[in-house]
């Protein structure tokens, strides 16, 4: 069986741990958690990030290098570029991997052994949106690619703000959104982010991802059915136990004291 190390997984599936902290307990998480899907909140949240400075500056340099770099490849390796474009992607966890990003949005989507295939899933669909293999930089340069782009990374900073304040919100908002499109357990494995809402609400250690594809599934199949994620209100479950074991971590790792399994224990 092959074996990974954690920084190789990590590279390769975007596996990584929330960096957020939370300032409150499991209990306030939820609340948090609840007071965001309500009706109105992300619009107004949103509206105000689009009025923030350090969000336009950071909008106004994306745009100027996108404009002035010379090659696709040169434009992947600017960091004013890549500060908005990974983000709006839902890539930013990737930022630490430029040159596996640059390959990955340079491959082609449709080749079913190349690169992609055995990458985040996340990789393939912003590959396939922006398809800059077919359109070199004037994909970058798309007007309506652009304000799809600067929409994202307002979305994402607007999520940012939601993880300050309570560690693995954003996480667990995608979940919510995306869970229903996946009907079998390798596509949650396929996805960095909804295997971190997953094994964290069921309690599973991040280093699962070393094991092997076949080890990890058995692990999340034989704690949930994969058909609950087709049920709003088991989804919401998962999601709140995600954001409770996050919040228990992030008071815990504060304190040196605390206990994800006790916590989850609540849920039996």
């Amino acid at each position: 069986m092959l074996s990974l190390s954690a920084s190789l997984a990590a590279s390769l599936f975007g596996v990584a741990a929330s960096s957020a902290t939370s300032s409150g307990g499991p209990a306030s998480a939820i609340v948090a958690l609840k007071a965001a899907q309500a009706k109105g909140a992300e619009a107004k949240g949103v509206a105000a990030e689009r009025q923030d400075p350090v969000t336009i500056t950071a909008l106004k340099q994306f745009e100027s290098a996108v404009a002035k770099a010379k090659d696709v490849k040169s434009a992947l390796q600017d960091p004013r570029v890549l500060a908005v474009l990974l983000p709006s992607l839902g890539l930013a966890d990737q930022a630490a991997y430029p040159g596996l990003v640059q390959r990955a949005l340079l491959a082609d989507p449709e080749d079913t052994k190349g690169l992609l295939a055995s990458l985040d899933s996340r990789f393939k669909a912003a590959a396939a949106t922006l398809d800059l293999k077919n359109k070199g930089l004037d994909g970058l340069r798309d007007p309506a690619l652009l304000k799809n782009l600067e929409t994202g990374y307002v979305q994402y900073q607007y999520q940012q703000g939601l993880d300050d304040r309570n560690a693995g919100m954003s996480d667990a908002l995608y979940f919510i959104r995306n869970a229903a499109a996946k009907t079998d357990v390798y596509g949650i494995l396929g996805n960095a982010v909804m295997r971190r809402v997953v094994t964290g609400a069921l309690g599973l250690p991040a280093q699962i991802a070393v094991q092997s594809v076949e080890t990890q599934a058995r692990a999340i199949t034989s704690r949930m059915k994969v058909a609950d994620l087709q049920d709003p209100k088991k989804v919401q479950a998962l999601a709140q136990r995600y954001v409770m074991a996050q919040a228990g971590t992030a008071s815990g790792t504060a304190s040196g004291t605390g206990s994800t399994g006790s916590l989850l224990s609540l849920f039996g």
